[in-house]
Order: C-alpha cells, then sequence, then structure tokens
C-alpha cells in the first residue's frame, strides 16, 4: 500500500496532479486530495474513483497540516503563493519524514527551502522542490544540455512568454506584483548576484519564440533556476545563468509593469472624496478590466506561449554548439493549460521518487537529483508519446546550432 497526498488538490495545478496520479494505481494504491473547499475535492475523487479520497486541509494551521499529511509516503505540494506557504508546509513534512514534493517557483521560498537541507537529511528524506514546468522541466533540459551534450557549458538563458489564457484572477496578478517588488537573482560573470527591479534594464532582450510571430521584449524575472542551477550543476566554464519572460499581449503587461512602478500595488489605504480606497485593490480590479478590453482586439484568441532554453558551450572538439529547447503550447499541447504543463511534472517527480529512482536525500532542485532519461521515459509511457509523433503534434523542439551558423531541428 502506498498513499500519495496532493496538498491544494483542487486548484489548477493540484487538480491536474490529482488526475494524473489516480491513473498510476501500480505506483500509489491511494491519492488522498487536501484541500480548503473538501466539497469540491469530495467531487472531484468520486469522479476519479474509489482509490481516491478527499479530507478538509488548512495551510493556515499547522495542525490541519499535520493532520492531512500523517500516513503518507509522499506529499506533492502545490499550495500557493510559496513565499507564504513553503517554510510551514516544508517544515512540518520533514518533521514528520515523509518525502515531498513541490512546483515552488518563488525566489525568496527557494532560499528558505534550500536552508532546510541538512535537517530533511537528517530525516532520511527527498524533498524535490520546483518540479513544475519552469522551474522544473527547465532546469532537467539545461542540465541535459551542460553535462551530456556540452563539455564546457558557458551560459544558460531561459525566456517564457505566455498569455491569453480564458481567465486571470487577482491572485496571479498579486503573485506578478510579489515578483516585481524583489530583487532579480542572476549569474554573471561567474557570480551570483542579486539585481535590484530599477536596475535590471541592461538585461532587456527582444526574442523570437519558435511558435509566436514576432519578437518580444522579455525582462529579466525573479525564478529559481539561476539561483539552483549554478549551485547544483558541475560543469567546467559556467559564466551566466538567466530567467527572462514576459506576458502576453504585451501592452497588458507593459501596463502591469507602470501600474507597480507607480506604487499602486500598495496595499496602505487612502482617502479618496471621503472613501478609503486599497490601491492594491484598484489596480488588480482595474488590470482584469483592461486585459479583458486588450484581448477583445486579437482575432486569435487562444491560450498560447513558450518557454526557450538557450545553451552555449563548447563540445569534445573545442568548437562552439548551441542548443536550443522549445517547450511550445502548442501541437501536442496545444490548449494544454497551465495545470497539466506544470502539475505533469510534479506528478512525474513524485512517481520517480516512489519507484526508487531518486534516492538523494536533502532539499534538492530537479536538476541535482532527477535522471533526464528517467523523466523522459516516465512521460513518454504515461502521455503515450512516440518517436512517430508527426512534427506539428510535437510539444518540445530541440534546435542545434555549430559554430559555422548550421542548423539542425528536432521534435519530440
Amino acid at each position: 500500500m502506498s498513499r500519495i497526498t496532493v496538498l491544494g488538490g483542487c486548484g489548477v495545478v493540484g487538480s491536474a496532479a490529482v488526475k494524473m496520479l489516480a491513473t498510476q494505481t501500480e505506483v500509489f494504491s491511494e491519492v488522498v486530495i487536501a484541500d480548503y473547499n473538501v466539497g469540491k475535492a469530495r467531487a472531484i475523487a468520486k469522479e476519479l474513483g474509489g482509490h481516491v479520497s478527499a479530507i478538509k486541509f488548512d495551510a493556515n494551521d499547522i495542525a490541519s497540516i499535520k493532520s492531512a499529511i500523517k500516513g503518507s509516503d509522499i506529499i506533492l505540494n502545490t499550495v500557493g503563493p510559496y513565499y507564504q506557504y513553503e517554510k510551514p508546509i516544508l517544515s512540518t513534512v520533514i518533521e514528520q519524514g515523509i518525502n515531498y514534493v513541490d512546483v515552488n517557483d518563488d525566489t525568496g521560498a527557494t532560499f528558505e527551502a534550500l536552508e532546510m537541507s541538512e535537517a530533511a537529511k537528517q530525516a532520511g528524506i527527498t524533498a524535490l522542490i520546483g518540479m513544475g514546468s519552469s522551474p522544473g522541466v527547465t532546469n532537467l533540459l539545461a542540465s541535459f544540455a551542460a553535462t551530456e551534450l556540452l563539455t564546457e557549458c558557458e551560459s544558460i538563458d531561459m525566456y517564457h512568454a505566455h498569455g491569453f489564457e480564458p481567465f486571470e484572477g487577482a491572485g496571479v496578478i498579486g503573485h506578478r506584483f510579489y515578483c516585481l517588488s524583489n530583487p532579480i537573482p542572476v549569474f554573471l560573470d561567474g557570480k551570483a548576484q542579486m539585481i535590484a527591479q530599477e536596475d535590471s534594464s541592461f538585461l532587456e532582450e527582444e526574442v523570437e519564440f519558435i511558435n509566436l510571430e514576432g519578437k518580444h521584449k522579455v525582462y529579466p524575472y525573479p525564478h529559481p533556476e539561476p539561483i539552483t542551477l549554478p549551485k547544483f550543476l558541475k560543469v567546467k566554464g559556467l559564466k551566466r545563468v538567466t530567467n527572462k519572460g514576459t506576458v502576453l499581449p504585451p501592452e497588458y503587461y507593459d501596463l502591469t509593469r507602470k501600474i507597480h512602478a507607480l506604487g499602486l500595488a500598495s496595499k496602505d489605504p487612502i482617502e479618496v472624496n471621503g472613501q478609503r480606497v486599497v490601491p492594491y485593490d484598484f489596480a488588480i480590479a482595474y488590470l482584469i478590466k483592461k486585459r479583458n478590453e486588450f484581448i477583445s482586439q486579437y482575432q486569435d484568441k487562444t491560450p498560447r506561449g513558450c518557454v526557450k532554453i538557450v545553451c552555449k558551450g563548447k563540445t569534445k572538439k573545442g568548437k562552439m554548439q548551441t542548443y536550443i529547447f522549445s517547450l511550445v503550447s502548442e501541437g501536442a499541447g496545444k490548449g494544454q493549460a497551465l495545470g497539466e504543463g506544470t502539475g505533469f511534472p510534479a506528478a512525474f517527480g513524485a512517481i520517480l521518487i516512489q519507484l526508487g529512482k531518486i534516492t538523494k536525500k536533502g532539499v534538492l532542485p530537479p536538476e541535482a537529483c532527477v535522471n533526464v532519461w528517467d523523466f523522459i521515459q516516465l512521460m513518454k509511457n504515461t502521455l503515450k508519446i512516440d518517436d512517430t509523433t508527426e512534427s506539428q503534434k510535437s510539444p518540445l523542439i530541440i534546435e542545434s546550432i555549430d559554430a559555422d551558423g548550421n542548423t539542425s531541428k528536432r521534435y519530440f
């Protein structure tokens, strides 16, 4: 008997992970959905079968966390924002000696989690953090290029653009404000640095994505990959790791950045015509309204996006080589929402731990403990992907560019 509990299992990411895990009856005999909305959790459990159950869970209550995780072999934590919930949940899981996976994408929470690594080792557990799409799959692809395709890896640059989802709520925008309020971790000139938002314009770029029309301005973004990759990748010559991104449509993200820069993300009330107004509440409502207006002006309103990982270095022959991995939200991934793109890799991470494919102890990012071939094979088997998949249906495109500019392309 093996039991996995998914904290926040009714959310977009959590429910996708639950649905994937529910199919893995040979690995997990019991899947538990732990969520504050226990009614919704029970409805999902009923839909998925008798081996899936539901319990009430409150991430703000340590006693509730302890009760929810009791008796589990693995905990999959999808409760955000991680800057608020990572530390209390992970520390409780370590205290109880249970293996753990999350999709943490916050920089502050990443630093806090890594500080608990020794405690996790002492407890004899694996805590796999940031096992989503980005971070997560991005880390694995960068690690693969840096350690297996290149002899020396000089730079790893990650770019992301996404948008046009049917709905974007206050939580998403609030998290964006949080990111815009924090310094940006980068690895430049072989050194880990924290760049203030107001000093980061020198890192902005115009970038092309393989499935998006035109060039897109991307901005340095506080993400865990520039923290963990230089720390855990044992490669020669690494000088730069960056993460940059934007949100579509571009005029929406531009407005978001301007509103934040004006201080309208403040939660301190101000008096307007005799009424107390919270700038943050106004900013959220205004951005949701304007986003809908911007999107209405586009003929193509389908959700789309791309994560692009560019790894440059030298081959065994000492020649420069560039590898570009593009994870697109079209083709096989068309219509695939954030839930599947983030929830499925997290589920795969939990499965690999339970199968004994991940054995290192401590708090670890994907590149430190996940074998990329184990992950790919599991993904292919679970999602029934084969090497004959038509190129236009492939979510992963790999480009190789040699020192003379010759390019080859492979679809996976």
